[in-house]
């Protein structure tokens, strides 16, 4: 059964199981929501970088901080759809464009909404990051066929003030509501390792876990090392087993939502890998380059997969979501 109902204690309750115990409900769950042996594949391509008003302390991106990222224009819609096509051959089944914003601009919704219709003319699922939309723009991005939208909660509420001050947590939940109301699917996650606590991460999770419907795709991100940004000064090593346990709540708080490892995955031995696609992750990115980091080579991912007996899932329409 699908539960929106999560409390702090149950989840605390689940999290802190002996890790055989936890591992085989994650693993139970997830074998009766998915294929075990699958892997989803997305593609990301920043189609606008830097020079981002927003003050995120862990993005590279963000015109506040100093980390030598050069700022750039809006993409032109070819030269986004030569990506996808390139991402579509390395086996991507969903490309994902990310541009550095506040949120954008109507003037930039004709091209972003071409990129939308050439990329799924290609047969590729699409996916955006903007930042905040107004309901006049989720309207044209449904009506452009747009089948999911990112936009990351982070951390808990609680520690959300330590990350960014220019938006509040209620911000990014009321983006992802309009999302969900105008009928474009939810990709919903956050980051671990920013010097948050324990208890943080967990209230990440029931917050997503408790949302009117539970994001379609819950990307979980294992802070990366960048350097000139204020939450360098407090991240900490992320022990894998906290990872792991972190992922197997995840599955076990939304077991129908697509998992997918994100960024931090240069920094995870294959066997890590291997235990996070047990405990329920079914997703990750492929491509040498999310945004701004780094990610495994194409042929990493391959070898990875070939030695579990895993496969890439085959590319299946979804059901439209029917905006409220």
């Amino acid at each position: 059964m699908i539960r929106t109902d999560w409390t702090m204690e149950e989840a605390r309750a689940i999290h802190a199981l002996p890790f055989a115990d936890l591992m085989n409900r994650a693993q139970s769950l997830h074998r009766a929501h998915f294929d075990p042996n699958a892997i989803e594949t997305a593609s990301l391509l920043s189609i606008k970088t830097g020079g981002c008003p927003e003050d995120c302390g862990y993005c590279s991106q963000s015109a506040h901080h100093d980390t030598g990222v050069k700022a750039t224009k809006l993409m032109e819609t070819g030269e986004v759809l030569a990506a996808a096509r390139r991402a579509k051959a390395a086996g991507a089944q969903r490309f994902c464009m990310g541009a550095a914003w506040r949120s954008p601009k109507d003037r930039d919704m004709d091209r972003l909404c071409a990129m939308v219709r050439g990329v799924s003319d290609l047969g590729l699922e699409t996916c955006m990051t903007l930042g905040m939309l107004s309901p006049g723009q989720v309207a044209r991005l449904k009506a452009a066929g747009l089948d999911f939208y990112n936009h990351n909660i982070d951390t808990s509420p609680a520690y959300y003030a330590q990350i960014a001050s220019t938006r509040r947590m209620e911000d990014r939940l009321d983006t992802v509501e309009q999302v969900r109301k105008g009928g474009i699917r939810v990709c919903c996650g956050g980051i671990i390792g920013m010097g948050e606590a324990e208890e943080d991460r967990i209230a990440m999770l029931v917050t997503l876990a408790t949302l009117p419907a539970h994001p379609d795709s819950v990307p979980v991100n294992l802070w990366n090392e960048i350097k000139g940004v204020p939450v360098q000064a407090r991240a900490q090593a992320v022990d894998p087993f906290a990872l792991l346990r972190i992922v197997a709540l995840a599955r076990i708080l939304m077991p129908a939502s697509v998992l997918r490892l994100s960024a931090g995955r240069t920094g995870m031995s294959d066997e890590l890998q291997a235990l996070c696609f047990l405990a329920g992750a079914n997703s990750i990115f492929v491509g040498d380059q999310l945004l701004t980091t780094g990610n495994p080579a194409a042929w990493k991912d391959h070898d990875l997969l070939a030695r579990l007996g895993m496969h890439i899932a085959p590319a299946q329409p979804r059901p439209r979501v029917t905006a409220e």
